[in-house]
Order: structure tokens, then C-alpha cells, then sequence
């Protein structure tokens, strides 16, 4: 490391440093005037408004924006240093292209390497203040949110095994039970050979099992049937209360780890839609990536010194911000919409403005 890496590492740093202290406070302010009337009828003290939502807030918005914040700083500062003949001189002086964009590769690397585990382990557990604040002040008074929960119902069905199926009709997420039936049905290829009624069924939190009230066995053996009443039953479904409850904020708040264990054991279950956590999942490995790639394309594009100075650097990068988010955002919808690969959808962004970053590279004066 150089005077020169010193120099442009600092400048990187404490300029992406500043952009986010300006997004940040931009998106508080903003998000606070939405959410002024919320706020009052929440009853809370501003204490208890910063400590159960802005302090996960805060993460959750930083972590949608943050290589976009990278991006722009790295255009600002390093066209303010075109536009004052820095990055011709520093040419000048023998210095490589190539070798000029160490530091800003080593700076791509810190940020992406520090967001990655940030993204595997520190934003989820912010996300859970987040989304709790969310779920509980904010969508249970949204006739909107209603709307939905209400399309979903609240019937669930859920895969035992390979060869059992059960389903819980009108569960209640509080009282953990669903007093509007219950069935289960174990096939054996194309036959019925087991099925399984119940009048509820209810999570004991004593035991931590499930008990079937008012239940009817039957156990079919070809053309014979055996008929059993019993008036209360335990039974293992291999899901717990909290797995059955809908929550749309739960792909951000389970780490990574959980978060693969989760699609494993709802794979095995036979659950369909699991898209949008693939995505979730593949996306915090690919977005620190983007880091780099888009160091890499703001440090080229504003290396050039042009009559536009700042303004034109600043409004290409915008551009090329926005192409970046409307392509991502193209990608996760035809994933969870669709039949695109939750894989490619993560990482086709980076794909396209990685090869971008190539070109630029190569046709950048040196």
C-alpha cells in the first residue's frame, strides 16, 4: 500500500460513509411523515419508537440500497479527482490503469466482504425488530394487509412425510389451534390406507404436542375398514406453531443458516412457492458482489475527464443505478411469479453488468 491506495482508499470510505448517512436520514425523514398517524395511535414514546423500529429500520433500508451507495460515492468523489486532472497526473506519472484501481478494488472488497456477513447474520436480526414493529402497529391496522390475510385464509396443509398429507382448517395463529377440523390421509401408491379426522386440534405448550380432540381413525386394509373413536389424541405433524403462521417478513428474519434449514425441511414437506426465499437466499451472496462490479464500472466511467465534469458522472451513474434495480427487480419477479430459476435470478444481474464492467475496462484510456 502506497501514499496514492492510502489516498483514494480514504476518499472511498468516508465518502460512502457520508452517502449513507444522507440516504439514511433521508429515509427516516421520509418514512416518518408516512408514518406520523401510525406512530400516535401506536401509543408509544419516541424512546420505544426508535428502539422497537428505527433501530431495525434502519439496517433493513441500508441493506436494499447499500451497493447503490457504494456505487454513487465512488462516482462522486472519483470525478471530483478527474475534474481536478488528479487521475491524469496520477496516469502521467507512470502509474498503470490497472494499478490505480487497487484501492479501489481493496475498498469494494472491505465494504463486500463486511456487508456479506452483515446480510448472513446482523440484518436478519435487525429485520426481526423490523417486521415485529411492522406485523403489529402498522399491517394489522392496513385494510390492505387484511385483504390479503383474508385471500390466504387460514386453512394450511402440510406434507408429514412422502406418503401423508394432513390440513387444518380455519387455524388461529394465537390460540394456536384450529377449531375447523382437522385431517390427515397416508397413502400407499394410488390407495388410501389410513385416514384421520378430528373435530380441532391444538398445540399443548405443556407437553409441546399436538392433541386431537373428538378424533376418528380409520385404517383401510383393501375391502376391510377398522373404525376407532378417540376423544383425545396426540399427534406428530413435524411442524411447530410458528412455522404454520403466515409471515411475510420471515425470509428476512431467519439468518442464513436458519433460512437454508427452513427451505430444506419445507422442501421435504412438499411446499410449494419456497421461490422467494431461494431468491432471499442466493441474493446475499450475489449482492456483495455487485459491490465490486459496480466499484468497478463507477471507478472507469468516472475516471474520464469530460466537458460535463461532476454532473455528467453523477447522472450516468444514476442511470446505470436504476437499470441495475429495475433488472433486479425484473429477475425476482419472474422468479416468484413464474418458472426462473431462484439461482440465475439472483446472480443474472451481476452476470450482465459484470460483463459490462469487462468492457468498459477495456475500452477505458489508459
Amino acid at each position: 500500500m502506497k501514499i496514492l491506495d492510502w489516498y483514494i482508499l480514504k476518499k472511498f470510505l468516508t465518502t460512502t460513509l457520508f452517502i449513507a448517512l444522507i440516504f439514511t436520514l433521508i429515509s427516516v425523514v421520509i418514512d416518518t411523515s408516512e408514518k406520523a398517524d401510525d406512530f400516535v395511535k401506536s401509543g408509544l414514546s419516541t424512546y420505544d419508537i426508535i428502539m422497537k423500529y428505527y433501530i431495525g429500520f434502519v439496517p433493513f433500508i441500508l441493506s436494499m440500497i447499500f451497493p447503490l451507495m457504494v456505487f454513487i460515492a465512488v462516482i462522486f468523489f472519483t470525478s471530483k479527482m478527474a475534474g481536478r486532472s488528479e487521475i491524469i497526473a496520477i496516469l502521467a506519472g507512470g502509474v498503470r490503469f490497472n494499478r490505480m484501481l487497487r484501492p479501489y478494488l481493496i475498498g469494494a472488497l472491505l465494504l463486500g466482504g463486511f456487508f456479506w456477513y452483515a446480510s448472513q447474520y446482523l440484518i436478519p436480526k435487525a429485520n426481526v425488530i423490523y417486521g415485529n414493529f411492522q406485523s403489529t402497529y402498522i399491517d394489522s391496522k392496513s385494510s390492505y394487509e387484511q385483504g390479503e390475510y383474508s385471500k390466504r385464509g387460514r386453512n394450511y396443509y402440510i406434507r408429514i412425510d412422502s406418503n401423508t398429507f394432513a390440513g387444518l382448517r380455519n387455524y388461529d395463529t394465537s390460540s394456536k389451534a384450529a377449531h375447523g377440523g382437522f385431517f390427515m390421509d397416508r397413502m400407499q401408491g394410488t390407495k388410501l390406507v389410513y385416514n384421520l379426522r378430528a373435530e380441532s386440534v391444538k398445540w399443548d405448550t405443556a407437553k409441546r404436542k399436538w392433541m386431537l380432540e373428538n378424533a376418528v381413525e380409520r385404517k383401510i386394509d383393501g375391502l376391510k375398514e377398522e373404525v376407532k373413536a378417540i376423544p383425545s389424541m396426540p399427534i406428530r405433524l413435524n411442524v411447530q406453531p410458528n412455522e404454520i403462521k403466515y409471515d411475510k417478513y420471515l425470509k428476512d428474519k431467519m439468518t442464513t443458516p436458519e433460512l437454508v434449514r427452513f427451505i430444506k425441511a419445507e422442501e421435504a414437506r412438499g411446499t410449494e412457492g419456497l421461490n422467494d426465499f431461494k431468491v432471499a437466499r442466493y441474493r446475499r451472496d450475489a449482492t456483495p458482489v455487485s459491490i465490486v462490479i459496480l466499484t468497478l464500472i463507477g471507478a472507469t466511467v468516472a475516471a474520464r475527464k469530460t466537458r460535463g465534469g461532476s454532473g455528467l458522472h453523477m447522472a450516468t451513474g444514476i442511470i446505470t443505478a436504476a437499470i441495475f434495480v429495475v433488472m433486479d427487480k425484473f429477475s425476482l419477479t419472474f422468479s416468484t411469479k413464474g418458472n426462473f430459476p431462484p439461482l440465475l435470478a439472483a446472480w443474472v444481474p451481476n452476470m450482465i453488468f459484470g460483463t459490462i464492467a469487462i468492457w468498459l475496462y477495456r475500452t477505458a484510456p489508459k
